[in-house]
This record gives structure tokens, C-alpha cells and sequence, in this order.
């Protein structure tokens, strides 16, 4: 299909649908989320709009990529990042010239099935689509795939709400794959709906490592204690401010409520009831966001170049709230992991949507070998690059 039919035809026609089946007042989406691309904010609107912890400044990386989704950067500093409406993953260049921009781009992979996470193991570029897993040979040094992908994991079912997959290599060494559910709350006919699942990086020994996740986009491992933290978006059409999203730290075999407990092990009005044994043994969320802020992609922070309390600490792109009569979300958090085993909620980059005009909506965050930060954006199509300079008082001590 061209892109006329992904990029109007298709969201005009959801957003009718969701407009027809839930009402006008339970839909409240950026408008060029539903007919259109925005445009990537330019260099003054950024400076007039984005807010950020002292010390640290943003810019437009990259533009003109419609739809960006995941990022992952090369062991020669090349940012990959996939389009899943365009079918590619998308190579940008290191900028070595130092202009702030990418020195050059070109389409990696096409023609792939909705391509959302990826991950490099072993001279192998790994890609999760809709239906399964593709990994093809890639020599970063040359920039370069060589042979056709191979499906290294088929069966994944597709369709229904949640079509994207998050993929990332382990500690351990294991392939993680989030699958979503198909609804916005059901019980699903096929067992890897709304699960992380596990494999063995070609494919094999598949687990389902955790369920009830109704989806979890993203998810990384503390650089400290190697546990595994995932986001997770809460089921919507039960008012403004229920429920929350969550923040899960995910065991193997854990069960984390979807979708007969939200939040807090508080029985879901439509699926609780008679699934009391489920909800007791589900596991709660170690941080509760606020409710429809759909918390994407999340990365912990490992940069010896960045202010002590960030290092270790969790950063997460809040996509935005779609069904809420007031948006909220549309920013990037941080989490900060006390010693007592509290965590704290900090806003990191704000600003794109003020007074119900939003300008950008957060998909995944990447820490860069230059120690900047990189944020994509599908809404505007751009990522941005995010820097922090010592202040020059703070650097003579």
C-alpha cells in the first residue's frame, strides 16, 4: 500500500471509528496524529517550549522520518532506527563533522512487516515485526547487511490493538520479545498475547517469561543489580485518572494482573470478578505512573559525563494520553531508584504539549557513546539530541 493510505486514509478512518464506537468526549488525540505527519519543531520553538534540568540543552538530530519508532545505536556510533508504517529500518551516520546532525542516511532494511524493536549480537542485526523475528549479518564498520534476512521466529500473533514488538538482548544473553494484548481488555484465546517472551538468539527454547503485561513497549535491565523494569499501559475507558500506568519489574513467571486487576491489584470491573485467586497472586507495579500518560520506551542511564543523580537512573518517553478529556503524558521522565527502594518521578524533557497544542509525542530514548541523549518522536518525525555541559563555575572545583 503507499504511504497516502498509512499516513491519512488509515488514521482518518480510526479515528472515526474510535469517535463512532466510544464518543467524541473519550477521544482527545493531536489532530495530526489522525490526518497527518507534524512538522519537526524548529530550533526556536524547541528553545521557547522544551524545559530541561539545568544544564543540559536539545536539538533536532534528525527530520523528515515519519513515524519513528525505536532507536539503537552501532558499536561505531551509527544510530539505527525503525519506521514500521514505511516497512525500513533507517541507518544515520555518526556525526563525525560535528554540525549536529547525522553526516548521512540512507534505508538499511525495507519491506519488512511493521519492523519496531532491533538489537545487534554477534555481527547480527535483529528486528522484531508484527508476526516474528528477522535477523540479518551487518558489519558496522562498513555499514552494510550482507545476505537476505532470515526469520529466526515465526508464529507471534498479530492483529488487533497492539501490533508493535520490543526486542533487546539480555545480560543473560536471551532474546526478549514483548508481545501485547489484542484488546483494550479481554481474555486472550492465544498465550503469547500480552506476555514477554524469551529465546535463545537464534530462535530457539521459546519461554513465556512474564504475563499479564497488558503492553509493555519498553523495558531495560538496572546496570546494578541486572534486575529487569518494563513499562506498561494501563487499559483505558475507565475515566481520566484510572488507571495508572505502570512501571513492572519483571520475574520470570511473574503474573502482573491484565486483565482481571489494574494498578494496585484493584479488580477490574469487567474481568475481576471470580479471578480473586489471579489478582492475589498477581504481582503490583513498583511505580505507578499517572493514568493514560502510555509510557513507551525506557532506558537506564549509564553516562559518566551526566550529574551523579541521573547515573543509574531510569529515563522513559510518556507517548501521551489519546482518551483522557485533558491530555496528559507527552513528555520524557526520569525515575530515580532510592536506597530504600522508593522511586521518584522528575520531569526530564516537558513542553510538547501546552494548553492541549502539542508539538511531539515521545517514543524511545537512547543513551549515545557521545554521552548525549536521543529521543524519537512519531508524531513530528524527528529525534532529538539532548546534552549536558558542566557548568563552567562547577568545573573549576
Amino acid at each position: 500500500m503507499n504511504k497516502a493510505f498509512w499516513y491519512v486514509v488509515l488514521p482518518a478512518l480510526l479515528f472515526a471509528f474510535l469517535v463512532q464506537r466510544f464518543g467524541p468526549l473519550a477521544v482527545n488525540l493531536p489532530l495530526k496524529s489522525v490526518f497527518g505527519v507534524a512538522a519537526a519543531p524548529a530550533e526556536e520553538a524547541l528553545r521557547q517550549r522544551i524545559v530541561l534540568p539545568p544544564g543540559f540543552s536539545v536539538t533536532v538530530y534528525a527530520a523528515d522520518l515519519p513515524g519513528v519508532r525505536m532507536l539503537r545505536f552501532t558499536g561505531t556510533g551509527d544510530l539505527l532506527v525503525s519506521q514500521p508504517n514505511a516497512g525500513a529500518i533507517v541507518l544515520l551516520e555518526k556525526d563525525a563533522d560535528g554540525d549536529g546532525h547525522p553526516d548521512g542516511r540512507r534505508q538499511l532494511l525495507t519491506d519488512l512487516s511493521r519492523p519496531h524493536g532491533l538489537d545487534l549480537r554477534n555481527g547480527w542485526l535483529y528486528v522484531a515485526e508484527t508476526y516474528g523475528v528477522v535477523r540479518v549479518r551487518y558489519d558496522a564498520t562498513q555499514r552494510q547487511t550482507s545476505g537476505a534476512p532470515e526469520t529466526v521466529v515465526s508464529g507471534i500473533p498479530g492483529g488487533g490493538n497492539h501490533w508493535s514488538r520490543t526486542l533487546k538482548f539480555g545480560p543473560d544473553g536471551g532474546m526478549y520479545v514483548s508481545v501485547g494484548s489484542s484488546c483494550n481488555v479481554c481474555i486472550e484465546d492465544d498465550p503469547l498475547r500480552a506476555t514477554l517472551l524469551r529465546f535463545e538468539p537464534d530462535g530457539t527454547k521459546r519461554q513465556i517469561y512474564a504475563t499479564g503485561l497488558r503492553n509493555t513497549v519498553g523495558f531495560d535491565w538496572h546496570p546494578g543489580t541486572r534486575e529487569l523494569y518494563g513499562t506498561d499501559n494501563g487499559r483505558d475507558l475507565l475515566g481520566d485518572d484510572f488507571p495508572p500506568c505502570e512501571l513492572n519489574r519483571i520475574e520470570k513467571g511473574g503474573f502482573y494482573g491484565w486483565p482481571y486487576a489494574n494498578g494496585n491489584r484493584v479488580p477490574d470491573p469487567d474481568y475481576g470478578r471470580g479471578h480473586e485467586a489471579d489478582i492475589q497472586r498477581s504481582l503490583p507495579p513498583v511505580y505507578e505512573f499517572r493514568a493514560h500518560v502510555a509510557p513507551l520506551g525506557m532506558v537506564f542511564l549509564k553516562g559518566a559525563g551526566l550529574p551523579q543523580d541521573y547515573r543509574g537512573a531510569a529515563l522513559v518517553a510518556l507517548h501521551g494520553s489519546w482518551n483522557r478529556s485533558k491530555k496528559q503524558g507527552y513528555e520524557v521522565v526520569s525515575l530515580h531508584f532510592g536506597a530504600d527502594g522508593r522511586i521518584a518521578e522528575r520531569p526530564f524533557m516537558s513542553g510538547f504539549n501546552i494548553d492541549e497544542d502539542v508539538i511531539g509525542r515521545p517514543v524511545d530514548v537512547a543513551e549515545g557513546p557521545d554521552g548525549a541523549i536521543y529521543v524519537s518522536d512519531d508524531y513530528a518525525g524527528a529525534i532529538y539530541r539532548v546534552r549536558y555541559e558542566v557548568p563552567a563555575a562547577a568545573s573549576h572545583n
